[in-house]
């Protein structure tokens, strides 16, 4: 479970010259904050040997990333593929002179190289965070006579040209279903084909239960026969495809079969040349690999990828788990499903990072006070895993990390079945967080003015204490209730009782059942919601505070700057709310608005907010959190409230877990608060997410180089085109292939590119 940052902050950009007010949550501004990831230390620091493992797994992961591209929109890897001949044939500065010459303006062209950064950082033309689609922040004609008039279009006429005819309408495009990810009317994903439904999302997810397949590395495509009958292809991620290969866990399920009268075909081979490169690089990487457990790590995710199966990256994950305080830290697969809108499939991730050793001392005194204060959160022993399993919590500089977006901290893997009986690891990525979410005052919206200095001396340090306790005792915390295939439970049946209703333990999980396949839509909120409700109620706590070495006056600073911080990202939470979908776009960001709502439940002036009028005359507000009201009336608020998800989670009950947090999350414009009038003024007043600019290695030699880019949307291109150098071309190729063989299942009206069969 990946997590970003509470209080992200957020600028006033440019409007859309296209249109009106609404506009500007569809583009990226031209002042964007682009912040560099400093590593050099960090790798530095690092052996031969060391570099050229990093360095393995970094190409394994950046070619693994491409595949975010196909698992977000139709057109992503056309843009992408058009962006890269682009910048390959002519570098920003050049491809500058021929934009001015066409008759674009400065704006105009920064607002080009914005929207290609953004492309590069969100892996596709839709934000990470909030699941929105951002379109270039200038006039079409414009943007089309700089490509059909560059540099590749003269090398390549016929391919710039088909490229620009297949994306170019799409890229600009804000019909209401295009706007967000989403399934079937509510938006578009490319993880479900462009006629599925949410019905067909749950029929699939049966049908994996019923086979003990899990949904993380597929894709579901419905066809309709000519009866009107719908036949489904359930597609595993692998490197084989339907070539006769060796027995495997995986091969007995590639068949058809009948289920719920209707025919479902598993078949394999998604993004099968992308990984192919990934299971090369990771090849490479075994050589280098500093113990036995990182070499049957990479073994196994060697043949996950390439036979297709989750198994095998399960096992994976046990040597990953039991590689206690690597130097370089990896983690590669199909992880995080917070943008699948059914919330099951795995977007494809991989990072490679360094240990940051002084931080990691404090992550280390926590860990070993963890089993101490999970006794304090506030659900009975039985509720809690059996036995803690002390797991590895480093803080890390990121040298790589390729998929949709960037974290924060990091608790994986995210397979309950391991979770409960093997453990897992957590990480905080300190070098984001260095850059990520430093704060200027003047940007700091609906903050008191007597609050603003206090909340940018401590909102840093908060946040380690926050990311801390939240990855290890948050998602690290909490048992689930099963019963196994042979009828056997984990939990006393007599003897465990429901603190909520005093009764005996009524519901649970069963053989098949995880967390995400039963609670699927809500699952990763709801954890989210949790794991950051956990780190709130246990900052409160003296001992906690004097680990990450606060004590007094600063203790209590810390604790104010914490809660403080979340009720304030619970309101810039509305920004990821869409009230003509009734839905929420972001896992972290829903999270924040539910806890912000039980504050404000508490009552007794714990929390308000205040419609006011900014300086520059238009609508703003003011959040105000009660100090001395935080342990008399935020914490035990906050106890109950943590008590009853605990249970609901443990115990399954989905009914009774829907109906708490989807009423919390629920935003009308009911006084005191009305939500959908601050929605507005939460709109009118908000700035985008910084883009990182990552640095490459190569391999020169049998020396491993760093290089480094400049903090710009120029510099994050650079990086880019400098990533692929050997076979850039090959994979642009490679994903216009993949993208157009599947074109026909969003080819229904407007849902596919234009222009290709």
């Amino acid at each position: 479970m990946g997590e970003p940052e509470a209080g992200s902050e957020f600028a006033n950009g440019a409007a859309a010259a296209a249109g009106p007010m609404a506009d500007t949550q569809y583009i990226l501004p031209n002042d964007i904050g682009v912040s560099s990831l400093d590593c050099r230390e960090a790798f530095r620091l690092l052996s031969p040997a060391e570099r050229l493992y990093a360095h393995h797994l970094s190409r394994a992961a950046w070619y693994g990333g491409l595949a975010v591209l196909l698992q977000t929109s139709p057109e992503a890897p056309y843009i992408y593929a058009l962006l890269s001949r682009l910048f390959r044939a002519q570098d920003p500065d050049q491809l500058r002179q021929h934009a001015l010459a066409e008759g674009l303006t400065e704006e105009d062209y920064q607002a080009f190289l914005v929207y290609a950064a953004g492309v590069y950082s969100n892996m596709g033309n839709y934000k990470s965070f909030g699941d929105t689609k951002f379109v270039p922040n200038l006039p079409k004609e414009k943007l089309e006579r700089v490509i059909l008039g560059s540099e590749a279009a003269q090398q390549h006429p016929e391919e710039v040209r088909g490229l620009w005819q297949t994306c170019g309408e799409l890229m600009f495009c804000l019909e209401p279903r295009l706007r967000h990810l989403g399934l079937g009317k509510e938006g578009i994903t490319t993880y479900f084909s462009g006629n599925c439904t949410m019905e067909d999302a749950k029929l699939a997810q049966d049908f994996l239960d019923s086979q003990n397949l899990s949904a993380y590395n597929t894709r579901l495509f419905k066809e309709v026969d000519r009866e009107g009958k719908p036949h489904y292809e359930v597609r595993l991620a692998s490197v084989l495809g339907t070539e006769p290969s060796p027995d495997s866990e995986v091969t007995s399920k590639l068949k058809s079969y009948e289920f719920r009268g209707s025919p479902f075909q598993v078949t394999r081979g998604d993004y099968a040349p992308i990984l192919q490169k990934v299971v090369e690089q990771l090849d490479k990487a075994k050589a280098y690999a500093a113990n036995s457990h990182q070499k049957q790590m990479l073994a196994q995710y060697i043949d996950s990828f390439t036979q297709g199966s989750i198994e095998a990256h399960k096992r994976g994950s046990r040597f990953w788990i039991q590689d206690k305080g690597p130097i370089v830290e990896s983690y590669i697969g199909f992880i995080e499903s917070y943008r699948d809108p059914f919330g099951s499939r795995g977007e494809f991730e991989g990072f490679v990072a360094v240990v940051n050793k002084a931080m990691s001392a404090k992550f280390e005194r926590l860990v070993a006070s963890a089993e101490q204060l999970l006794k304090e959160l506030p659900w009975p022993p039985a509720f809690e895993k059996d036995k803690f399993l002390t797991p590895d919590f480093t803080s890390l500089d990121v040298l790589t990390f390729a998929g949709s977006g960037i974290p924060a901290g990091i608790n994986i893997p995210n397979y309950d079945d391991l979770r409960q009986t093997e453990g897992f690891k957590n990480v905080s990525l300190g070098n984001v967080l260095a850059v990520a979410y430093a704060t200027q005052r003047e940007k700091l919206t609906f903050l008191e003015e007597d609050d603003k200095d206090l909340y940018i001396l401590w909102k840093g340090p908060s946040f380690d204490v926050q990311v801390g306790l939240h990855e290890l005792l948050g998602h690290g915390s909490g048992k689930l209730f099963v019963q196994d295939e042979k009828g056997a439970f984990n939990f006393d049946q007599e003897t465990v009782i429901n603190p909520e209703t005093g009764e005996q333990i009524q519901s649970w999980y069963r053989t098949g059942e995880t967390w995400d396949s039963k609670f699927s839509t809500i699952a990763s909120s709801y954890e989210e919601c949790r794991a950051e409700s956990v780190g709130l109620y246990l900052c409160l706590h003296p001992q906690v505070l004097e680990i990450f070495g606060f004590e007094g006056a600063d203790a209590e600073d810390v604790i104010y700057v914490n809660w403080l911080n979340m009720v304030r990202a619970g309101l810039l939470a509305l920004e990821f709310y869409t009230p003509e979908a009734s839905n929420w776009r972001q896992a972290h960001m829903q999270a924040r608005f539910v806890i912000l709502r039980v504050l404000l439940e508490a009552g007794e002036g714990l929390v308000t907010i205040t419609p006011t009028t900014g300086s520059d005359g238009r609508p703003d507000a003011r959040v105000r959190l009660d100090r001395s009201k935080i342990h008399s009336v935020g914490k035990p608020a906050l106890e109950r409230f943590l008590r009853k998800l605990q249970v609901l989670k443990s115990t399954g009950d989905v009914a009774g877990g829907r109906a708490l947090y989807e009423g919390y999350a629920a935003v009308t414009d009911a006084p005191p608060e009305c939500f959908l009038t601050l929605r507005d003024t939460v709109l009118l007043r908000k700035e985008s997410r910084k883009l990182i600019v990552q640095p490459n290695t190569r391999l020169e030699g049998s020396d491993v180089q760093l290089l480094e880019y400049e903090a710009s949307a120029a510099g994050l291109i650079r990086s880019f085109t400098e990533r692929f150098p050997e076979d850039g071309p090959e994979l642009e190729e490679i994903l216009t292939q993949l993208a157009t063989a599947d074109a026909r299942f969003w080819k229904g009206p407007s849902e596919a590119p234009s222009g290709q069969a």
